[in-house]
């Protein structure tokens, strides 16, 4: 059944403890850091809830009265046990904090993940870490619902709800097979690039959404034609690489292509494709455990 309106809340009858231990009200506010106005008007709270005075006033300090006296020794009983409550909370945080779900974006993922999952490792070895994989808006979404601690984007788009913090930075490139015209003259300019349709990937992408972020900061007027939408990036470097038209990527997912001579990056005029990874976690809640380990591993390796 539900408690009564009269009974005190634990601040009020926590503040009350502190008082009768300390002999002052103004020490009572200094233990529990809180301003001696904001302690008077919590023990005048409690007053008006009991219905009678709990503590005698002098310049010498307060002291109980003999309610205040028996309604201390009640109130210890019931503070004990809260702070028993808060220590198992505490426990239990501490074991979930042993399992951390992560959402990364597709890059993220990738190339980046593996290597911050073995640092992690070695600072956490217990940490038993899922991983989900998905575009940016997913990740998004992810941690919104709480279904990760934490996620990585590749965005420019700012999520409401969500608090952000740059992690490293990254180049999206634009990929052609070595046959292709803008292979052999080893350049394309922004408007060659606005008038051929590209292989892109699916809304939500955040290498999508970094690319035409770029071009229409260059041609506001530009409209993207799309020759093939793929949500795999293995699959646009080999539709790339069968001539079925351009694409952007990241540089980090097209390395060992372009390497391997399979893929040609000509050098874009006129374009700015430099974009920033970041961390996402729900406003007002910063990463804690395993999660901070994390992102400090991403911030410290971007």
């Amino acid at each position: 059944m539900p408690l009564s309106p009269r009974v005190p809340d634990l601040a009020a009858l926590d503040l009350l403890l502190s008082v009768i231990e300390l002999g002052s009200l103004g020490r009572a506010a200094r233990a529990h850091d809180i301003s001696q106005p904001s302690a008077s008007s919590r023990i005048r709270y409690l007053e008006r809830l009991v219905g009678m005075p709990v503590l005698a006033r002098s310049p010498l300090g307060s002291r109980p009265t003999p309610a205040g006296a028996l309604i201390a020794e009640w109130a210890r009983a019931v503070v004990d046990a809260a702070r028993q409550l808060d220590a198992g909370i505490d426990t239990l945080r501490v074991e979930r904090g042993s399992q951390l779900r992560v959402a990364a974006s597709q890059t993220v993922a990738e190339y980046l993940f593996p290597g911050w999952l073995m640092m992690l490792r070695a600072t956490a070895p217990d940490t038993a870490v899922a991983l989900d994989a998905g575009n940016s808006a997913e990740v998004a979404a992810a941690v919104l619902e709480r279904k990760a601690a934490i996620g990585f984007v590749e965005t420019p788009q700012r999520f409401r709800g969500l608090e952000s913090r740059v992690v490293g930075r990254d180049r999206l490139v634009v990929v052609v097979p070595r046959e292709h015209r803008w292979a052999r003259a080893g350049s394309v300019s922004v408007h060659d690039i606005a008038e051929t349709p590209m292989i892109q990937r699916e809304r939500g992408s955040g290498t999508r959404q970094w690319f035409e972020h770029a071009v229409v900061g260059r041609i506001p007027d530009w409209r993207p034609e799309i020759a093939l939408e793929l949500s795999s990036t293995t699959a646009i470097k080999t539709a790339v690489a069968s001539g079925a038209g351009p694409a952007v990527l990241s540089s980090l997912a097209v390395a060992a292509e372009i390497a391997a001579g399979v893929l040609v990056s000509p050098t874009v005029t006129g374009l700015d494709l430099a974009r920033t990874l970041r961390a996402v976690w729900p406003t007002g809640q910063r990463p804690t455990g395993p999660a901070r380990d994390l992102f400090t591993i991403a911030q410290r390796t971007g």
